[in-house]
């Protein structure tokens, strides 16, 4: 054999060694490890989750870290959960396995997981952003980067332009407007609509049913709560039936793949988060994240962050803002955060438009006669208020 072809092949034997530590995937399997311990349903039933998944996809190498059990599936034996998380993290980072589900993992500030579920209405997939951890302590902040985080994980999943949609909760609105200017600026966002006549990226609690979006949007402590209430919603709650999981941890510069469960999970959810590890390791979505994030970055998504957490300093009002003479209030004007509702009310009265806040289907509404609804979205526009027309519940 020739010199240069012994080096071609050695050169392609250090390349697959290279491509196997990035992804976890030796001899053409992707290895996924789990945590076996802790579990409020025992061992065995994450046992019995681990063999699902191994049944299911012979693509796939599960790996148990755990106590020795009676299983034929690859076992890494430790003493206790601490051991075990230990070990965990030490066979990510030398890619021994690609990923590891586990129900308790302390994610930097900064890191928080994309769920997945499948939503009762018409059987659709959807992921939940987010649903542990905490990507900011402000919570706008942490809204729009729970987006970022979600469109990487489908993205990651093969959904090339993901739907995304945002949930009705505080902050929603301030959370549309922020994302909306990050996609104006180049980092293209795929908005879907609500399926309510009134449409809109904000999504109403028919959208969680129905699963409207690829990616809906959340607070991280909602985001919690749905993934539980879908996951355990025809078992009483004591026992997660269906879903994917909490799903991995994502975040800027984080690149361990750990994907959670509940202590509550069952063995159908442990073998389907098993199953979502598997693919996010065949997505590769370490690159993925990194083209994410450069690519938010280069549009400014920094810049755009801390416009949301800056403090702003009102000043003090010279002069009393006097109401003008009452109206009936039958138009509705929405798209206004509930802390800026007030001021919206302010800022028509001060321009002679009598206004009253109130609370409609989609959040906070401000509510004037209905033959001057199209002049107060003028004057709120122009104060800076996200606004829009309100059709109803």
């Amino acid at each position: 054999m020739a010199a240069n072809d012994i080096k071609s092949i050695i050169g392609k034997v250090f390349n697959d060694i290279a491509d196997a530590m990035e992804t976890g995937q030796f001899g053409q399997k992707v290895r996924v490890g789990v945590t076996t311990l802790g579990s409020e349903l025992g061992l065995e039933n994450v046992v019995k989750g681990a063999e699902m998944a191994q049944f299911r996809d012979s693509s796939i190498e599960v790996v148990l870290i755990g106590p020795k059990v009676d299983s034929k599936l690859t076992q890494v034996v430790v003493a206790n959960e601490d051991e075990g998380y230990k070990k965990m993290e030490e066979m990510l980072d030398s890619g021994e396995i690609g990923a590891c589900v586990t129900m308790h993992y302390p994610f930097p500030i900064g890191v928080s997981t994309v769920g997945r579920v499948i939503t009762p209405g018409k059987g659709k997939e959807m992921f939940i952003a987010t649903t542990t951890g905490t990507s900011s302590p402000h919570r706008v902040e942490a809204m729009v980067k729970n987006g970022l985080y979600g469109i990487i994980a489908a993205k990651s999943m093969g959904i090339e332009n993901p739907t995304v949609g945002i949930l009705n909760v505080d902050g929603a609105r301030q959370v549309e407007k922020a994302l909306k200017d990050l996609s104006a600026k180049g980092y293209k966002i795929n908005f879907t609509e609500s399926a309510r006549a009134d449409g809109g990226a904000v999504m109403r609690g028919n959208d969680l049913l129905m699963g409207t979006p690829d990616v809906m949007i959340t607070d991280t402590l909602t985001g919690n709560v749905l993934m539980k209430m879908f996951s355990s919603f025809t078992t009483g709650g004591s026992f997660e039936s269906q879903g994917y999981g909490y799903g991995p941890g994502i975040g800027e510069g984080f690149d361990r793949t750990v994907l959670i469960i509940s202590r509550a999970s069952g063995s159908p959810v442990i073998a389907n988060a098993l199953a979502y590890g598997a693919s996010l390791v065949k997505g590769n979505i370490n690159s993925v994240a990194k083209a994410e994030f450069a690519s938010a970055n280069k549009a400014g998504f920094n810049d755009i962050l801390k416009g949301l957490t800056k403090e702003v300093k009102k000043e003090a009002a010279t002069e009393e803002v006097k109401a003008p003479e009452k109206e009936v209030v039958t138009g509705t004007i929405d798209g206004i955060d509930i802390m800026e509702l007030e001021d919206a009310v302010q800022a028509l009265w001060k321009q002679g438009i009598y206004a009253e806040s109130g609370m409609g289907c989609t959040g906070p509404i401000v509510m004037v006669n209905e033959t001057k609804v199209n002049a107060a979205i003028k004057v709120l526009a122009n104060a800076g208020f996200g606004v829009g027309e309100h059709e109803g519940c």
